[in-house]
C-alpha cells in the first residue's frame, strides 16, 4: 500500500474530509486519527492527552480511543456528546469542543480564547467544572459566534471567519506596536 502524504499537509482538510467521514461510516476512530485532531487543537497536549487515555487500563492506544469514540459515536445529541468527553474523559471544553466539531460540523463550534478575544466575552467558560452550566455556556458562545460572523456561513465556516479575524486584528495590533509589548 503507497500512502499519499500530501493528505496530511493540509491537517483541517484530511480532519473534515477524511476523519469525519470515516467516523460516520465506521462508528469509532483510529487513534492516529484522534490524534490527528488532538494535534490540529493543540499539538502541546498530545502526550497529556496519551496519558489520560492509556491509564484507564486499556491494552494500547487504538483500543482506547475506538471505545472512546465508539461511545461517542452512540450518545444521542448535542448535550449528551459534549456531557460524554467532559464527564466520561475529563476532556476540557476547548479539546471537546475540537473533537466534536471535526465530527459534527454542523452542531459545534470550537471554543477557543481567539474566539473568546474577537467576541470579548467568554474567557472563563473553560474553566467552569459543573457540566450543565457548562453546557448553558457553551451554548452562549456557540450563539454569539453565530450572530457575529456574517449570516450566510454555514457553522463551521462561521468558525473560521472568527479565529481569521482575530488573527487580522492581532497582527494589525502588533504591527501598530512594532511587535513590542
Amino acid at each position: 500500500m503507497t500512502i499519499d502524504f500530501r493528505q496530511y499537509y493540509d491537517l483541517e482538510a484530511y480532519l473534515f474530509e477524511t476523519v469525519r467521514s470515516k467516523f460516520h461510516q465506521e462508528g469509532f476512530l483510529t487513534a492516529f486519527d484522534f490524534f490527528c485532531i488532538v494535534i490540529w487543537k493543540a499539538n502541546r497536549a498530545k502526550s497529556l492527552i496519551a496519558r489520560k487515555l492509556l491509564s484507564r487500563g486499556y491494552a494500547s492506544m487504538d483500543e482506547s480511543v475506538k471505545e472512546l469514540t465508539s461511545k461517542l459515536f452512540n450518545q444521542q445529541g448535542e448535550k449528551e456528546r459534549l456531557r460524554y468527553l467532559f464527564e466520561d474523559w475529563g476532556f476540557y471544553l476547548p479539546m471537546a469542543s475540537a473533537i466534536l466539531t471535526v465530527l459534527y460540523p454542523d452542531q459545534f463550534t470550537i471554543y477557543d480564547y481567539r474566539v473568546c478575544n474577537t467576541l470579548g466575552k467568554f474567557h472563563n467558560l473553560g474553566n467552569i467544572s459543573k457540566f450543565e452550566n457548562l453546557w448553558n455556556g457553551y451554548q452562549e458562545f456557540k450563539r454569539a459566534v453565530e450572530i457575529t460572523a456574517p449570516k450566510d456561513l454555514d457553522l463551521r465556516e462561521k468558525d473560521r471567519f472568527m479565529v481569521g479575524k482575530s488573527f487580522y486584528e492581532d497582527l494589525l495590533n502588533d504591527i501598530s506596536r512594532d511587535f513590542k509589548k
